[in-house]
């Protein structure tokens, strides 16, 4: 990078740090949703819930299908 491309785009650089912290924070929350370890734990959740009372057959059935829909979708951008 030119000096004067440096000059021109310094009062971008927040804004391109902004940007970028963005992107981290979102990798970060789709590994955390995608997490097989952490779904198997929620399914756990789930089943503990349903044997405590806490939750009805038909919530729990409508939960663990939306974890194996995470479970098995691919991130975007993975791939």
């Amino acid at each position: 990078m030119g000096l004067f491309t440096g000059l021109a785009t310094l009062p971008l650089a927040p804004v391109r740090g902004v940007v970028w912290l963005a992107d981290i924070l979102r990798e970060q929350a789709e590994a955390q949703l995608y997490d097989p370890g952490r779904i198997a734990a929620e399914m756990r959740d789930i089943a503990d819930a349903v044997a405590a009372g806490e939750m009805s057959e038909q919530e729990a059935a409508e939960r663990e299908e939306e974890l194996v829909r995470r479970l098995t979708r691919r991130p975007p951008g993975d791939g």
